[in-house]
């Protein structure tokens, strides 16, 4: 008898020892990428990297910059990805956003990020990834599943990818640069496309800008966008084309007597990423930042479409004139402007069968 109670005092112990492992299995612990939890002698103390597990795999640092004011859908938005990307990551990367142009013209911060002096952009920069241009074809869309469509297919991947070869970049996202753009000048009305013969417009340098003005008769003169306030102000260039919401924030509208909502672009919003620092982050960051950038997109085009009308509204109100085109009109600008599609592809920015994928990508987005 005695025996027996022994015996079942044994298998309890057995019992709660094995409960007592059991539950440890269920706790976190450190990744397995962990060089201190397994060197023996490591100085850090057992136990302190529960909670976290990117404990182990290093901080790092993120300066992008780019040209948008404080409360332009890019500024918002790109506040929101390094404040989800501290989060996301228990403060291992830390991303330090300049906007406003703060690192320069948006050319001179993707030479920053090029050269790695910057690890990041955002921007309509397009010097070192012109293939990106084919994008911006006038009257390629009308609406935002079309854009949506576009961005995120797998000729926009396959173009993305390219520019790691070419320039040391990494795209970690492709989003809308700030809606259509319209044309404003402070000549004359612009209600049909002879209507530009003869202005000087101010244009980026993007070939798609220049082609599409040149076809319509204006001549082009390229001002950085951080300089263009004073350029509509002193008469360097008699007009520009810009989205609602950059014409707004950048109060250019102070500076135009009139526009026309022509909605004719958009343009894409790659985010550049120095290949070199990209490369160097543990894969669970970079996974993270991407996820992030995800969603940072994804926001920046929900503030456009939200503040597009908001921002259209600013500008009637400030007392400048806003011509809306009749569907007859903005079908003649349409017209006239489909001798760019034959420049680009013979400048190389597309092929013909590319345009076609284009075509039918919008098709199909309905």
């Amino acid at each position: 008898m005695k025996f027996k109670k022994i015996l079942a005092l044994a298998m309890a112990g057995i019992m709660s020892l094995s409960l007592l492992a059991g539950c440890a299995s269920n706790n976190p612990t450190p990744s397995s990428n962990s060089a201190a939890s397994a060197a023996p002698g490591a100085s850090q103390a057992a136990g302190e990297n529960d909670g976290d597990p990117y404990a182990d795999l290093g901080n790092f640092t993120m300066l992008v910059g780019h040209a948008q004011p404080e409360g332009n859908p890019r500024f918002v938005s790109m506040e929101k990805f390094a404040a989800d990307v501290k989060e996301a990551t228990n403060g291992h990367v830390e991303v330090t956003v300049m906007g406003n142009g703060q690192l320069g013209t948006e050319k001179e911060m993707l030479e920053q990020v090029v050269a790695g002096t910057a690890q990041g952009m955002r921007g309509g920069q397009y010097d070192f990834s012109p293939r990106l241009l084919m994008f911006t074809l006038p009257f390629l869309t009308t609406k935002r599943s079309e854009v949506t469509a576009l961005l995120q297919s797998d000729l926009a991947k396959k173009v993305c990818a390219e520019m790691e070869e070419a320039t040391g970049t990494v795209i970690i996202n492709l989003c809308d640069a700030g809606g259509y753009r319209q044309f404003s000048n402070n000549t004359h009305p612009i209600t049909k496309p002879d209507d530009l013969v003869g202005l000087k417009m101010r244009t980026n340098g993007m070939k798609t800008i220049d082609l599409t003005f040149q076809t319509l008769g204006a001549s082009t003169v390229s001002v950085p966008y951080s300089d263009l306030y004073m350029g509509l102000k002193t008469g360097v260039a008699d007009g520009q084309e810009n989205p609602w919401v950059n014409v707004e924030g950048m109060k250019f509208y102070e500076v135009q007597k009139y526009f026309t909502e022509v909605n004719y672009q958009f343009h894409p919003d790659p985010f550049y990423v120095n290949a070199a620092w990209w490369n160097s982050l543990p894969e669970e960051f970079q996974t993270i930042i991407t996820d992030c950038a995800t969603a940072m997109g994804e926001y920046n085009d929900q503030l456009i479409d939200e503040n597009s009308g908001k921002a259209k509204q600013v500008i009637v109100d400030s007392g400048a004139e806003v011509y809306e085109p009749t569907a007859e009109e903005l079908e003649a600008f349409r017209e006239a402007m489909m001798p760019v599609y034959d420049k680009c592809i013979e400048e190389g920015i597309c092929t013909a069968d590319e345009l076609k994928e284009m075509q039918d990508i919008v098709a199909k987005a309905g």
